[in-house]
């Protein structure tokens, strides 16, 4: 298969083809992350938080782009809400959600999906952009297919 270039409508077949479930998690998630950022328009960030063993905290996994915060409670910022809440947040303005934890300051919208596995979040699917209001319900179906993809790897 081709990877070359990305649309975010080939996105689900195209992870579907890629992920390898005899490989470790990592090297899934990064491969990912990158189909990610290439998939979606002014990504500033793609990539992952994963649930530590208790289920209270996010850790920093496999991403593209600037330096990212390490963890994140669970509750706190979009991903902390995401995972406490098991539920997909679209963020036009990161400016005016109460709470967001801003790793960088040139992000202006965001979209957090969680992984669920036997009904436990096992991470967050987390992609930034530079651009307002630059995710909709189209990506959060999609998202949310891959998310559902991904958790078959846990």
């Amino acid at each position: 298969m081709n990877f070359d270039s990305f649309k975010k409508t080939d996105l689900v077949k195209n992870i579907t083809v890629l992920i390898d479930k005899n490989i470790p998690l990592v090297a899934n998630l990064a491969n990912i992350s990158r189909l990610l950022e290439e998939s979606f328009s002014n990504v500033l960030w793609s990539g992952f938080y994963l649930t530590d063993e208790v289920g209270k905290v996010l850790y920093l996994g496999p991403f593209q782009g600037p330096l990212a915060c390490t963890t994140i409670p669970f509750g706190k910022g979009v991903c902390g809400l995401s995972a406490l809440n098991k539920k997909t947040y679209v963020v036009p303005n990161v400016h005016e959600f109460s709470g967001h934890i801003a790793c960088s300051s040139l992000s202006n919208s965001e979209i957090v999906v969680p992984i669920i596995k036997n009904n436990n979040v096992v991470g967050v699917i987390d992609i930034d952009s530079k651009k307002f209001n630059n995710f909709n319900e189209e990506d959060q179906k999609i998202l949310e297919e891959v998310a559902l993809i991904i958790s078959s790897l846990f």
